[in-house]
């Protein structure tokens, strides 16, 4: 019946497009979200600021199970080029552990960019962030990718160099290709390095990689998902001595970052909760839009021991306020020393 109508085909396919457009619509009108899978809101609900304390020294990072977030810095640049809302500070003070760190590279100078969006920072300030948080809080440690982007200049190992030993300092840094353990680790930033030059340390492609990140349309979410499950559910039985890295972040032209993120977290969410009994390894979980609630079930994955003696937890929500914290923290003073 189809074949009969002129332009058909054609007119079925520009209604599905409006339509896709319509569905993009709806999802920007909503406003800002706070969800235990899902948060676009400037601040996260609760922090996890040392929660590698409890990780045994010998464990290798490997073995750990944390999370992430892509393209860490994209804050600007409206729908297709935002990724996240929280600030550099509040993503480590929330827990996340991996950054995916995007430069141009011009003269030298190393500014943030996603895609053709300029994020309104520098190589220099993330650096100085990072130095900042493991000064604050030496038990951690921080994966970071750094990759060329919105240039070809295909020769950025200088300039990283440079900005190293202005905005922070070498022995910031793990010297090694090698999987260090956590203790090793701890206070010192991996970088994970997708650029050629000297090793600076860790190669970024020596990692377990899921990143299939085009999501042509909301249509296509099911196969996104598809490969952040396969991923997972490889990351357990996988090489221990291999850091696996799933991204469920992706984008389309009829997809942004936001609309994939509010239909994958909510699965990611579902798969880890089913899972939480299992203490298992899965590895690096990179996110857009993560919320604290989605974290801190990510981190609970090698805490199962140390539940009871959690003390890198620090509650921020309107449910609980400073003045509660400390007075409770002085009642259990109070009551241990009578």
């Amino acid at each position: 019946m189809m074949g009969g109508i002129r332009g058909g085909p054609v007119k079925i396919q520009k209604r599905l497009i409006e339509l896709l457009v319509l569905v993009s619509i709806i999802d920007l009108t909503r406003g800002a979200i706070q969800r235990p899978d899902y948060d676009d809101t400037p601040d996260p609900e609760f922090l996890n600021p040392s929660w590698m304390a409890s990780i045994p020294d010998d464990q290798p990072l490997s073995e750990v199970t944390m999370p992430g977030t892509h393209n860490t810095m994209a804050l600007y640049g409206g729908v297709y080029a935002e990724c996240q809302t929280w600030s550099l500070a509040s993503q480590l003070r929330a827990g996340v552990r991996f950054l995916d760190i995007r430069v141009r590279h011009v003269k030298g100078n190393l500014t943030i960019h996603h895609g053709v969006s300029y994020q309104w920072a520098h190589f220099g300030q993330v650096l100085e962030g990072v130095a900042d948080f493991l000064g604050e809080y030496p038990s951690e440690t921080v994966l970071m990718r750094v990759k060329e982007e919105f240039s070809e200049t295909y020769d950025i190992y200088g300039a990283v160099v440079d900005h190293i030993h202005r905005y922070a300092n070498w022995d910031l840094l793990w010297h090694s290709r090698l999987v260090p353990t956590m203790g090793e680790a701890r206070g010192k930033l991996v970088v994970l390095q997708d650029f050629s030059g000297p090793d600076l340390g860790m190669h970024y492609g020596s990692l377990d990689i899921a990143d299939d990140w085009s999501v042509p349309t909301v249509l296509h979410v099911k196969e996104k998902w598809q490969s952040v499950y396969e991923h997972l559910e490889a990351a357990p039985a996988g090489n221990k001595a291999q850091i696996f890295l799933t991204f469920s972040s992706g984008a389309g032209v009829f997809a942004f970052p936001r609309a994939v993120a509010q239909r994958v977290n909510p699965q990611l969410h579902d798969y880890l909760r089913a899972k939480t009994d299992l203490n298992q390894r899965l590895g690096i979980v990179c996110m857009d839009f993560p919320a604290a609630p989605i974290i801190e079930m990510i981190i609970s994955f090698q805490l199962k021991e140390a539940k009871n003696s959690r003390n890198g937890i620090i509650t921020v929500s309107g449910k609980a306020s400073w003045k509660y914290v400390i007075s409770s923290l002085k009642k259990k003073m109070f009551e241990y020393l009578i």
